[in-house]
């Protein structure tokens, strides 16, 4: 059987600007999801409840995450590269997500997040000019301006795609996390042999 010849084919210049790139950082509202907030009610008397001025609610309790995504992120972490997240938000079905995906460098309930960028990239024993970032609003700039990549999912705010060295044709939540990741493991050279393992 002849071996598959990958069908992606992406600009050079864009494979030459991640070509060093060892940890990938991601936002997740917008970026590993579609940006919309799920919020739940609870009964009265139920002990999940909170009160704010005057209204019971149960918070947020659903999001919605792309297969496609995850399995990019798994197969980046096979190509060499780490994923690591950046959020402003918490929740226990987020956490559960990365779990599941292995994702281990995680920084949540993260508004400033050039020094929680910074941290991980300490532990790593890695400097900016290593590093790749994900993200679709005004909080994700200052870490998108030091990265060596940027990139921004299709539906990301008009000022974080114009300073992203890459947009993606999805949108966030529906795939623009595995077309990143498609392409920086197309830069580290592992994309082919990696996609050969399902083809052979």
């Amino acid at each position: 059987m002849r071996p598959h010849v990958p069908a992606l084919n992406l600009a050079p210049e864009l494979l030459l600007r991640a070509q060093n790139v060892k940890v990938a950082f991601f936002d997740v509202d917008g970026v590993l999801t579609d940006g919309g907030l799920y919020f739940g009610e609870y009964p009265p008397g139920d002990d999940r409840a909170t009160q704010h001025e005057g209204f019971t609610t149960g918070g947020e309790t659903l999001k919605r995450f792309n297969t496609l995504d995850g399995h990019g992120l798994k197969l980046l972490q096979r190509a060499g590269i780490t994923p690591a997240v950046i959020t402003g938000r918490d929740s226990v079905v987020l956490r559960s997500r990365l779990h599941a995906l292995g994702v281990t460098h995680t920084h949540y309930g993260t508004e400033d997040k050039r020094p929680a960028a910074e941290i991980t990239l300490k532990e790593l024993g890695l400097d900016w000019s290593q590093a790749a970032f994900m993200g679709d609003d005004w909080p994700d700039l200052p870490v998108m301006r030091r990265v060596a990549f940027s990139c921004a999912p299709a539906n990301a705010h008009v000022e974080v795609k114009a300073l992203a060295t890459h947009v993606t044709q999805a949108r966030g939540g529906d795939g623009a996390v595995r077309e990143f990741c498609d392409l920086l493991m197309v830069a580290s050279g592992r994309y082919a042999a990696l996609l050969q393992e399902y083809t052979a």
